[in-house]
């Protein structure tokens, strides 16, 4: 049995954890042997990704003290409940997806990304896909960039195709 003080030095913690961290999966973990979920946490670990089993009631306290908004996020606290953290908004649900392969769990109960709120593991395979904020500044460099690239590289190519015009040009006006 935990003292008060110990319990409330552990919300303490959740609620650091919560705050440094922009990705936040509930997983339900229950009925994964020892093994697996030795495997699953070197995954997680692997992956930069922090697995922690926690109890609901601390976590709701933890969630409450927050400074993030998680809404229906509390609801689905019951049953088992591990926390997944990470900065990386798919990487989670890849882990899952891939565990997922040899067994029904790691099963999501919901997600928090970046002030978006994910709902029941049906959601799964859209988290896979999100793109993490880094994905998308490159992709928006790139798009940028193509333009860019593109009109240099006619420019080149021309340069000595508007050159032979006006020398023809020239050539025929003498």
């Amino acid at each position: 049995m935990r003292t008060r003080e110990q319990k409330a030095q552990l919300i303490e913690e959740l609620t650091q954890q919560l705050s440094e961290y922009n990705v936040i999966y509930l997983v339900d973990i229950l009925g994964l042997n020892a093994q697996t979920t030795s495997d699953l946490r070197r995954a997680c670990h692997k992956d930069n990704v922090t697995l922690k089993v926690v109890k609901n009631t601390m976590l709701k306290q933890a969630m409450d003290k927050s400074d993030k908004e998680f809404g229906e996020l509390v609801d689905v606290l019951v049953g088992n409940s591990a926390l997944m953290l990470s900065n990386t908004g798919n990487k989670p649900a890849e882990i899952i997806k891939n565990y997922r392969k040899k067994s029904q769990k790691p099963q999501l109960k919901g997600a928090w990304i970046e002030e978006g709120i994910y709902i029941g593991d049906e959601q799964l395979d859209n988290l896979v896909n999100i793109k993490s904020k880094e994905e998308l500044l490159g992709e928006i460099i790139g798009l940028l960039q193509s333009p860019v690239k593109n009109v240099l590289s006619a420019l080149q190519s021309g340069g000595g195709k508007i050159a032979g015009i006006l020398k023809t040009l020239s050539e025929k006006s003498e």
